[in-house]
């Protein structure tokens, strides 16, 4: 595959996210990479990295063999249909937006592009991302395999089928929030109990580290790990009792229930 010329519209967060990843471990020169966001901040901030600054949307697309669209889902029909002037059906399009569809874009473009599909979370900012990713059918392996390089360079990656991505936006995209909530809650009662701010965030830190390596490594279910910490009689199965009584479990399960719900009242 020749040397592409990767695009970005928006450049937020998560695209210099993308971005750093693509010029830190994906082997891509700055100088191959363009953006273009409405925010002259944000565009100056990004070209710090030495990429390319643009002039609009319309110019990226021009510019670019892959272009990633990287704006909030409520702004997607205003970007496709001000870029469908400079669309041909070799551009490749990327999205990292909840609960837009690869068909949504090829129709608002009115061009059969091939699109890619991904659904990534924040901790891509530190190079330790989980990205979800599916493909139209007129993707190529190649292709494919080339946008999952992109996001394996900041962290892992899971294929999918598209209608499974509405779904997982509930299991890796939306639940750092959920892990922060329970931090949050540890570290406040923590202060409630006069423990120093920075040595509870510290300690539920470590643990939370510690315990996503048991999940992913000791070969136990969460059920078997639970069972491990939880001694009969103890001060685990007490606090367990009471996360029972409050619906800890079933309100996890009700937030992803909802989380489901709003991506695919996005892609409405």
């Amino acid at each position: 595959m020749k040397t592409l010329k990767i695009g970005f519209i928006g450049a937020g967060n998560m695209a210099t996210a993308i971005i750093r990843g693509m010029i830190g471990k994906g082997g891509y020169q700055p100088e191959s990479i363009f953006a273009y966001d409405l925010n002259p901040l944000q565009l100056e901030k990004i070209g710090e990295l030495g990429v390319q600054a643009m002039a609009s949307a319309v110019e990226i697309v021009k510019q670019c063999d892959v272009v990633f669209l990287a704006v909030k889902p409520q702004n997607y029909e205003e970007v496709l249909t001000g870029i469908r002037q400079a669309v041909a059906p070799e551009k490749i399009f990327v999205t990292i937006a909840a609960g837009i569809s690869t068909e949504y874009i090829m129709n608002t473009l009115g061009t059969p592009c091939p699109v890619v599909r991904a659904m990534p979370n924040t901790p891509l900012l530190l190079g330790k991302g989980a990205t979800a990713l599916c493909k139209a059918s007129n993707v190529t392996d190649q292709v494919f395999h080339m946008v999952l390089d992109i996001f394996a360079a900041s962290g892992d990656v899971a294929v999918l089928t598209e209608d499974k991505m509405n779904t997982v936006i509930a299991v890796n995209g939306s639940s750092p929030a959920y892990i922060y909530l329970f931090a949050k809650a540890v570290v406040d009662w923590a202060a409630a109990q006069n423990i120093e701010n920075k040595t509870a965030l510290e300690l539920i830190c470590k643990t939370l580290e510690g315990s996503a390596e048991m999940l992913r490594s000791s070969g136990n279910t969460p059920d078997e790990l639970i069972k491990m910490v939880s001694s009969p009689g103890g001060t685990t199965l007490k606090a367990m009792e009471a996360l029972k009584e409050h619906g800890f479990y079933e309100g996890l399960w009700d937030a992803m229930d909802q989380c489901t719900k709003r991506a695919e009242e996005l892609g409405r």
